[in-house]
């Protein structure tokens, strides 16, 4: 393979038969030089691209990046793909190294991104948000700075994304944030902070999953005979989770132009109000 051009310290464009692909070689900007020939036991890890704008822009970042971060993002790859048991793909580089010169930038700037997903991605998907931290932890010891927990959700979400395809991976997006807005409209409701730790709040979010699936499935419950009749009952016994659920039936309308059943409803306060009714009395007496 022939070196076409030498984007920085360790990385460099060469030419393998008729096709263009990035290698990445640890100093091969001190050892080599462009016409040069570099053999395949060189090479520490390929990139190949399989369009020209993906190349040129790959090309371009790393030409003006800091020629660490791509060992840093290599490292944050081949943890990720040793916790999964995977493979990733080279886009995947690329996504994690335009996402890594962003995060220093606003690093610079005191910029963090409060995430609503933390929680979340932390159940729904541990394995990636311990990548996530990890990550965190090798670009935090190499560049000397201190990141929130919640800018793991983003490169926890990275590996998210490269396992699933895209249809499937909007839907976990929308899913997630659904969640959390549910969340944060019944911790505003009643000025309380949710326990996340305890069996409550456990199985309050994952009734709130299914529930979210059906909106998004078009699959909502139907109301039986006697709905309405404890539909009256719940709602006249915990008027407070009754106004949250009034809330979350607007925004549920707003997101996804659906009505929410009776069921659903006298569902949604029962589980609000076991999930909130301990906290509601602390803070009350505070």
């Amino acid at each position: 393979m022939k070196i076409i051009q030498i984007l920085n310290n360790n990385v460099a464009l060469v030419k393998r038969g008729k096709n263009e692909i990035i290698v990445f070689v640890k100093g091969i900007g001190f050892k080599k030089r462009v016409g040069q020939v570099i053999n395949e036991n060189e090479i520490e890890r390929t990139y190949i691209l399989d369009s020209y704008d993906m190349l040129e822009h790959f090309s371009y970042l790393l030409q003006n990046s800091d020629s660490n971060n791509i060992v840093l993002i290599n490292e944050i790859i081949e943890y990720g793909e040793k916790a999964l048991n995977i493979k990733a793909s080279d886009y995947l580089s690329l996504t994690l190294l335009d996402h890594l010169e962003f995060l220093l930038k606003r690093c610079e700037k005191n910029q963090f991104i409060k995430s609503p997903l933390v929680w979340n991605v932390k159940r729904f998907y541990p394995k990636h948000f311990e990548i996530g931290m990890h990550a965190l932890k090798l670009i935090g010891d190499s560049k000397g700075i201190n990141l929130p927990d919640d800018e793991a959700v983003s490169i926890a979400l990275h590996f998210v994304n490269m396992e699933v395809n895209k249809e499937s991976h909007d839907s976990t997006i929308v899913e997630l944030r659904t969640l959390a807005d549910i969340v944060y409209i019944i911790k505003y409701h009643f000025n309380v902070e949710l326990d996340e730790t305890s069996t409550n709040y456990m199985r309050f979010t994952t009734h709130l999953q299914y529930f979210i699936q059906r909106i998004m499935s078009d699959e909502a419950s139907i109301d039986e005979d006697n709905s309405i009749d404890l539909y009256k009952q719940v709602s006249q016994l915990y008027p407070k989770s009754f106004g949250s659920v009034q809330k979350i039936r607007k925004y549920i309308k707003s997101q996804f132009n659906v009505d929410i059943s009776i069921s659903e409803e006298t569902y949604l306060m029962l589980h609000i109000n076991r999930v909130t009714q301990r906290l509601e009395a602390k803070s009350d007496e505070i």
